[in-house]
């Protein structure tokens, strides 16, 4: 009775029966309900706009989110991004409200620009590269007006940010090219923010000292890199210019700083550089961000994290803790990224450490499916050849569904009631949220049509005869697209089964079925051999280590000071890694843990290059 008791109490719908000696949990959610989670996962799950300003030139379909500014507003947080005929409206980060303004862009804005000034939200993000400031006073309805000043730079404006100082005083940063520099001039707020005198350049990469910056997967390519999406921050009379680089469609796409005592510079190169780095893992990238203060005093960045299947636009949103450590060298944590993570008000001891220790456990387990085999041509935009994407996955059999990696998926022959996914997780494990990560095959959808939603029953199971629903969205109204829903109270699993009931889409698709949780076992040890040798080419240094027995994967961190190792990379399997996002001008520490479904060995001895 008491267990009853307190499953009827929960935040949302849940339902609890005794059903042949078994507790049946039932969690499910209504159109207009808010979901009642302490923790998120990576990548944000909001209803992304299928992208249209390419559809006359070649007429794929895809999602995508990238370029996220967020401002905080009278306590409430406003997202703009890119091309999406709208923005999102939160009050906890958490549960975001799509609002479709009076007012707006015609054709969508483009790595739109925002700030708070006056009472008002101002936003830039013209796509036609010079256009004028618009704001409201009330961001929930939307009705943006114009003063229709236009700011018409030389070479016009792409990838703006605008910056309110204490002052008042407002300043516009710039530039998504492999050529020109980030610049930035002041705009005359009392003035229809024409521009104050001319452009600045502020500065521009420098990939032969810096080895983050380098273009491709993994810092591979020759091509020349891109610079863009400048956010500005003011913290402790320090100015932090952040910037992207070297390009979204790779795993590498970062976000950089320098800092200044002037808005307009001079600016000094962080040694510390890249802030915001993520390379590897489910979903990699985390470049063209901005950073935004919550309502409890604590940081947080959100970024840019890349699919680039359909198209090498094709991307999501991630959010990480981040901050400035006592010294005011600034951080973005992305270790276990695209695992559950604390809220930002759910209270953790450190707001730099919010992972929420709930480990995989869904990683290359066996997995069947009653639908055949889907063999197609893919309808996308293939740029491989030239080097600006990597090549497509055209294998879209089961085992795709928990491989960690967004860029392959499985497709199911039917988009019907009788369609199910069946994992065997091997043994008893404590499972405590899920993720169904939606995929765009061949799809034919534009723009936001009302009406596109995911709908499935998930159950679970000890011994794959009896099974106990545990995830009901069978009516759910809503689009989730990266579906990460908590369950309540902790269920005991062997098998988890995905029981599909229907989906806008044509095609049923799923890059990713991951299953959160504890393990019983114990964590791996700690991993044994390591060594560090940097290479000649100071942007690189090779770390090696023996193969730890029983390790799903490994988590590198690396930093210039021995006390601030803010920099990682997670990688499956197999140990050994090449680091080639090094500056050449500092020494580095590094330091190395093994990772299973069960938990996290300690970390090894630190080791030092100069």
């Amino acid at each position: 009775m008491e267990r009853l008791l307190i499953c009827f109490m929960l935040s949302f719908s849940i339902s609890c029966n005794l059903i042949g000696g078994q507790e049946k949990i039932v969690n499910s959610i209504k159109t207009d309900s808010k979901k009642g989670f302490k923790t998120y996962c990576n990548p944000i799950d909001i209803d992304y706009s299928y992208m249209s300003h390419y559809r006359a030139k070649n007429n794929v379909s895809y999602r995508s989110g990238a370029d996220p500014a967020i401002v905080n507003f009278k306590g409430r947080f406003y997202m703009f991004v890119t091309r999406s005929h709208g923005y999102w409206a939160s009050d906890d980060m958490s549960n975001w409200k799509f609002i479709k303004p009076q007012s707006w862009y015609f054709n969508g804005s483009n790595a739109p620009a925002a700030a708070v000034k006056d009472g008002k939200v101002i936003v830039y993000g013209d796509p036609s590269g010079s256009g004028a400031v618009i704001e409201t006073d009330n961001p929930e309805i939307g009705d943006w007006k114009t003063n229709y000043a236009v700011i018409d730079l030389p070479g016009g404006v792409q990838d703006p940010d605008l910056f309110v100082d204490d002052d008042g005083k407002v300043y516009l940063y710039e530039e998504s090219s492999n050529k020109w520099p980030i610049r930035g001039i002041e705009l005359d707020a009392d003035n229809y923010y024409i521009p104050l005198g001319e452009q600045t350049d502020l500065f521009n990469l420098n990939p032969e000292e810096h080895g983050w910056e380098r273009f491709g997967q993994d810092h591979n390519s020759d091509l020349k890199p891109f610079i863009e999406g400048p956010w500005m921050l003011k913290h402790s009379g320090t100015y932090y210019l952040e910037y992207g680089a070297p390009g979204t469609q790779w795993n590498v796409y970062a976000d950089g700083v320098y800092t200044g005592k002037n808005p307009l510079g001079p600016f000094e190169y962080a040694p510390y550089n890249p802030i915001s780095y993520k390379p590897g893992g489910f979903l990699k990238g985390s470049g063209h961000g901005s950073t935004v203060q919550d309502n409890n005093g604590n940081y947080w960045h959100y970024s840019t994290m890349a699919i680039s299947v359909n198209f090498k636009f094709e991307r999501r949103l991630g959010m990480y803790p981040a901050g400035f450590e006592a010294d005011g060298q600034m951080y973005v944590n992305t270790a276990y990224g695209d695992y559950p993570h604390y809220l930002p008000d759910t209270k953790v001891p450190n707001h730099k450490y919010r992972f929420t220790g709930w480990m995989l456990l869904s990683y290359q387990k066996p997995v069947k499916t009653n639908s055949g085999l889907v063999e197609k041509e893919v309808n996308v935009v293939d740029e491989s050849v030239g080097g600006y994407m990597q090549e497509q996955i055209k294998d879209f059999n089961i085992n795709k569904i928990n491989d960690e990696e967004i860029r392959s998926y499985w497709v199911s022959e039917a988009n019907n009631d009788s369609i199910y996914v069946e994992m065997d997780l091997l043994k008893p494990m404590g499972v405590k949220a899920i993720q169904i990560n939606f995929q765009d095959f061949n799809s034919v959808i534009f723009g936001r049509p009302e009406g596109i939603k995911q709908q499935f029953v998930v159950k679970s199971s000890l011994d794959g005869k009896k099974w106990t629903t545990i995830l009901d969205y069978s009516e759910n109204q809503k689009d989730m697209p990266h579906a990460y829903l908590e369950l309540k109270q902790p269920v005991d699993a062997r098998y988890i089964r995905y029981n599909h009931v229907s989906c806008t889409n044509a095609y049923l698709a799923i890059s990713e079925l991951r299953v959160f949780g504890n393990g019983k076992g114990k964590a791996p040890k700690v991993p044994s051999n390591f060594k560090v040798e940097r290479q000649q080419d100071r942007r690189n240094t090779n770390l090696t280590w023996d193969k730890v027995k029983g390790a799903t994967g490994y988590v590198i961190y690396w930093g210039i000071s021995k006390d601030k190792l803010n920099l990682s990379a997670l990688m499956y399997d197999h140990p050994n890694y090449e680091l080639r996002a090094l500056n050449t001008a500092t020494g580095y520490y590094y330091q190395v843990e093994a990772f299973n479904e069960n938990g996290i060995s300690e970390k090894s001895k630190i080791m030092f290059t100069e």
